[in-house]
């Protein structure tokens, strides 16, 4: 089992929009989680990783400020991205495994969120940070290496998103400069706002407006009353021949001279049950 032995709160090191940020309407439903993901590598340099990560971070935050702000209710039951870099949270962490011993973690959870930093889902939203990094420190004599779990929210960031925000952050790490704009996020937000406050409808909307009660559903037995329902009820010439048929028929032989029901007939017959 991994033992945590320092947590940091990584900041943007130079000034940011502090701004507020609409979130699309799936996200406005979906569950608030992070998506993990889990980086090993052998040990090559990495006395000086925890430093070169924390600087690198810093840096990175610079560009992608959205991920270092906390998610915010706002009116209307709905919630948005608050720009306010309160912070990431970087782990330092150690584990008694080698990377021999994790074997292939995809296969076992348990070993897998050994190496994953922990969200404490109990926390407001507006404390729970949405990018969480753990650098966990493999031991054994002949096999060391270096895990890096990340927890980053979903909401803010797909999978496209969030493995640019991975590769960019990482050539920072290693000394190399953004030289690609690929590398920068895209913070236009203008097309989810456009719709909110929502605007009156420009056309009717018949799927989005209440069905209409089932009969016996009203309240009182009064309303119940009032309520009539219709139906439509679709026959073929054939089968209305044969119920004329079976009509006449079955009537009574009182006079042989009467003529016989009408199609018409039959089908008031019909709908008046008798």
């Amino acid at each position: 089992m991994s033992t945590v032995t320092a947590s940091y709160n990584v900041t943007p090191n130079e000034p940011t929009p502090n701004v507020s940020m609409g979130l699309s309407e799936s996200d406005q439903v979906v569950r608030w989680t992070h998506a993990p993901t889990i980086y090993i590598y052998k040990e090559n340099q990495t006395q000086n990783a925890l430093e070169r990560m924390r600087d690198s971070l810093s840096r990175i935050l610079v560009h992608y400020y959205p991920l270092a702000g906390r998610l915010t209710w706002i009116e209307g039951g709905r919630v948005a991205l608050n720009c306010n870099t309160k912070g990431v949270t970087l782990i330092e962490a150690e584990s008694p495994k080698t990377m021999d011993d994790y074997g292939d973690i995809a296969t076992n959870e348990k070993l897998m969120s050994e190496l994953i930093p922990m969200v404490d889902y109990s926390q407001p939203i507006e404390e729970l940070p949405l990018l969480l990094v753990q650098l966990t420190r493999l031991k054994g004599s002949s096999n060391q290496g270096l895990a890096i779990g990340v927890a980053i929210s979903h909401v803010l960031c797909d999978g496209v998103a969030a493995i640019t925000f991975i590769n960019a952050w990482a050539k920072l790490t290693r000394g190399e400069a953004l030289d690609s704009i690929e590398m920068f996020p895209f913070l236009d937000r203008t097309i989810i706002n456009s719709t909110y406050p929502p605007r009156t409808p420009r056309f009717d909307h018949p799927a989005l407006k209440p069905l209409p009660l089932k009969l016996g559903s009203t309240d009182t037995k009064k309303e119940q009353e009032k309520e009539k329902t219709s139906v439509m009820l679709r026959l073929t010439s054939q089968q209305v021949e044969k119920l004329k048929k079976k009509a006449n028929d079955e009537r009574p032989k009182k006079d042989e001279m009467s003529r016989p029901y009408s199609r018409y007939e039959v089908m008031e017959m019909c709908i008046k049950g008798t």
